[in-house]
């Protein structure tokens, strides 16, 4: 009779395989939608006729959605498990792409970013909860790869939406069709997850402190640099330096490749290296290469450049998850929910920031705002970070 209560192991051991390539599948998805908005925020922009800073409200929208989500995204996980929550936000946040450009008007805009954003941050929340049940099974780092795979999906994103645009394929045709594919990957990827583990005690959503506190602002600075990269590279390199949009949306394939290597090549480097001294080698990396793209206003420099950028923030995140995930007292969805919203904070006040910049400057002047956050991520490393 002993029987049922050793089966859920045996069961669990042979789908750990299948565990990873469900959550790599994820992961890849979550970069490949988010990159496929990112190739088509001028397409935004000209279709419902915004300025800089109407675009800046938009992405704000999406920055409120997700902080929303964030403040629920650990009592979902920690109630109904990962995989459902995986399913639904998943499925959501990649129908709200597909909705992009038919929604009427520049309130159905701002309505299907807020959506996009906060099922994208609890989808976020959830994958990585699984990510660290896989690394805390396997016992060595593992999370760096796993956001590796978002950012192989974003360069895939990129690239492809770079293809289609040189080809003039219709947009709302590009959008809907990766809605549509990134969906049914998602649903099937999410059959594969870990079964959920019983439900603990529900500690609700509280504002960090202490060192989850610290390390939110280590994500926010990361994250605001990291999505003024994603939002507004492709536009720097079309509007500042004239790049026609299929050349200028290599901007994003160019961080996001670079950034997926980094990340392939992180879990080697921080089983060798401090969290503290691979973090501020790295964002003073990615200050420094800013600095010279914006200095120089070159488009093959940018391109350049941007990788460069992107080796440095690369695996600026995946430290600070998995030290949330292992911050005593608080589970890890809950762990990385309280890190990833400080760090959405950055990420929802960095675009309007930018854009409020822009509007009053140019977009060249308001990057320098990577280059700053940056150094002073890497000032900070050391402080939040175990050396």
């Amino acid at each position: 009779m002993s029987m049922p209560a050793s089966e859920p192991t045996a069961r669990d051991v042979p789908s750990l395989p299948a565990a990873r390539w469900a959550t790599r599948t994820h992961f890849f998805c979550s970069g490949f939608l988010f990159a496929t908005w990112g190739v088509h925020i001028p397409t935004v922009k000209a279709h419902y006729e915004i300025g800089e800073g109407a675009l800046g409200l938009a992405l704000l929208a999406a920055g409120i959605g997700a902080l929303l989500g964030l403040s629920r995204a650990g009592t979902l996980v920690g109630r109904f498990g990962a995989k459902g929550v995986a399913l639904v936000c998943g499925v959501a946040s990649a129908a709200m792409l597909g909705l992009l450009l038919i929604l009427p008007g520049y309130a159905g805009l701002l309505a299907a970013l807020a959506v996009f954003g906060g099922a994208s941050s609890i989808f976020d929340v959830a994958i990585n909860a699984e990510a660290s049940e896989l690394e805390r099974r396997q016992a060595r780092p593992i999370m760096s790869h796993f956001h590796a795979m978002f950012s192989l999906g974003g360069m895939a994103g990129a690239a492809i939406g770079s293809l289609l645009l040189g080809w003039q394929v219709d947009a709302m045709s590009h959008l809907v069709g990766v809605a549509v594919a990134g969906a049914l990957a998602i649903g099937a990827a999410c059959l594969q997850m870990l079964p959920p583990e019983q439900a603990g005690e529900d500690a609700g959503f509280s504002l960090p402190r202490g060192a989850l506190l610290l390390l939110g602002v280590l994500a926010a600075l990361g994250l605001i640099s990291e999505g003024a990269m994603y939002d507004w590279s492709v536009l720097y390199l079309q509007n500042e330096l004239g790049s026609p949009q299929d050349q200028a949306a290599l901007a994003y394939a160019s961080f996001s490749g670079a950034m997926a290597l980094a990340r392939f090549a992180g879990d080697w480097v921080r089983s060798r290296t401090s969290p503290a001294t691979l973090m501020r080698a790295s964002a003073a990396l990615s200050a420094a290469a800013m600095a010279l793209v914006l200095l120089v206003g070159h488009p093959g420099v940018a391109l350049v450049g941007f990788a460069f950028v992107g080796v440095g923030l690369g695996n600026v995140v995946p430290v600070l998850f998995s030290a949330a995930a292992h911050v005593p007292g608080t589970s890890p969805a809950h762990g990385i929910a309280a890190v990833s919203s400080v760090g959405y904070l950055g990420f929802m006040a960095g675009p309007p920031l930018i854009g409020v910049l822009a509007q009053g400057s140019s977009l060249t002047a308001a990057l320098f705002v990577v280059v700053l956050f940056t150094a002073v991520l890497a000032g900070l490393s050391r402080r939040a970070l175990p050396r």
